[in-house]
């Protein structure tokens, strides 16, 4: 159970909110690369951490995130011109460059207003098929994140977002959950349930499959520098052979998470547009490298259900007006009736509303994972207001991995992930 106090310093990420300001000081992803068009095309309108901002490219291909509203009266910088090395105000003709100077003001006389002015500006940076942008103050800019995939090809990664109508730690929680992965996803964690016969799940691909029929996985963490990590143990059946399968995640500030499966790792950033609203951007790829089956992919996952996803936009489109696409006379053969797992995942977040009231909750030991997700968060948030740095800023992530395997019963689960490094107590 988590106070209403603190549910509200978890969830409010607007302009000068503790939470905001967290977020603030790490590089997060705002915009695939593919959604902004070439030097001197249209602005692309977007909403991060509760700022309405536009992206544009300038004539030479540098990339600007400024603030939406012209600095004179305030009407939307989106429908200017983009031209001659910056964005040009429709209204009076003023023009700012990428980094907010004010190159132009033709309606005031008196030059000097453009170096008294300056719009809000962001720094930003292309990596992986996305647009990365650091919000917080320029003094405290961490090094840029070195995630594994970023050495990987563009052409083998799978790099994708869709937006939903719910806080960010509503998703998140979502993806830091183990136990629920065999029950909520049962037809892809469990073929065979319909019968009473545990089937284990062969598809490397598949980030839901199970090894084993435990339900209640022991679930052991430890503070790391990006953040914390997890093992889900679940023991295994399997006489004259003790083994057990272990499944680590990743949970690296301010909320970020990677998903295993046998093949694959899924790097699932929750990225709030607000307070109400969650861009997620995930990134897939194989372990050996590949390319992966782009179909496959959004089958698993429910993203070629255009009932729920809109394929412009790329908004998820469940509510309760169409049951979050639930169909019920599936159900006689479909655990949840809902296709696709992050369908499934979202239908869960979304269902209570867009901002969970999590003093009604009664958790229990299979939560220590969320617990401890929302640990860190508000440390970070009060930390930071006493002046001292975020969980996890500046961190090494190459090393950072996911796991999903099955070991010899006396395993250490730490030796599955060499390149995660404990945090000890400040």
């Amino acid at each position: 159970m988590l106070s209403r106090e603190d549910n509200e310093l978890l969830c409010r990420v607007g302009p000068g909110t503790p939470m905001g300001q967290v977020f603030r000081r790490f590089w997060n992803p705002v915009l695939l690369e593919e959604e902004l068009p070439g030097p001197d095309g249209a602005p692309v309108r977007l909403r991060v951490l509760g700022e309405n901002l536009i992206a544009f490219r300038d004539t030479s291909g540098r990339i600007g995130l400024i603030d939406e509203g012209c600095l004179h009266r305030r009407v939307s910088l989106a429908l200017g011109r983009v031209e001659q090395g910056g964005i040009r105000c429709l209204y009076h003709g003023w023009k700012f460059d990428v980094d907010g100077k004010v190159l132009e003001t033709p309606n005031a006389a008196d030059t000097r207003i453009r170096d008294r002015l300056r719009t809000r500006a962001y720094k930003t940076r292309v990596e992986a098929g996305m647009v990365w942008a650091y919000m917080g103050p320029p003094e405290n800019e961490p090094s840029f994140p070195n995630w594994r995939f970023m050495q990987l090809p563009t052409e083998n990664l799978k790099v994708v977002r869709l937006d939903a109508a719910a806080s960010y730690m509503q998703v998140l929680e979502g993806g830091a959950d183990s136990s629920h992965v065999g029950i909520l996803h049962t037809n892809f964690a469990r073929p065979g349930w319909m019968d009473g016969d545990f089937e284990a799940n062969s598809d490397e691909d598949n980030p839901a499959a199970l090894a084993t029929n435990d339900l209640a996985p022991d679930l052991l963490l430890e503070d790391t520098q990006f953040g914390f990590h997890y093992a889900a143990v679940r023991k295994i059946i399997d006489e004259g052979d003790p083994r057990k399968n272990i499944r680590i995640v990743p949970i690296a500030m301010p909320s970020t998470r990677i998903i295993p499966s046998p093949a694959m790792q899924f790097v699932v950033f929750e990225i709030p547009i607000d307070d109400e609203n969650t861009r997620t951007f995930s990134v897939g790829f194989r372990t050996d490298g590949q390319p992966l089956v782009e179909d496959r992919y959004d089958e698993l996952r429910g993203r070629d259900n255009r009932e729920l996803v809109d394929p412009t936009t790329w908004t998820y489109l469940g509510n309760w007006d169409n049951g979050f696409g639930q169909k019920r006379e599936a159900m006689t053969r479909d655990w949840s009736g809902i296709r696709g797992v992050v369908m499934e995942d979202l239908a869960m977040a979304l269902s209570p509303g867009p901002i969970l009231d999590r003093s009604e909750e009664h958790l229990v030991a299979a939560d220590a994972a969320i617990v401890r997700a929302r640990r860190q968060l508000l440390e970070s948030a009060r930390g930071l207001q006493a002046g001292r740095d975020p969980i996890g800023v500046g961190a090494d992530l190459s090393g950072v991995i996911a796991c999903d395997d099955t070991v010899a019963a006396d395993a250490v689960w730490q030796s599955l992930a060499p390149g995660h490094h404990a945090r000890r107590p400040s």
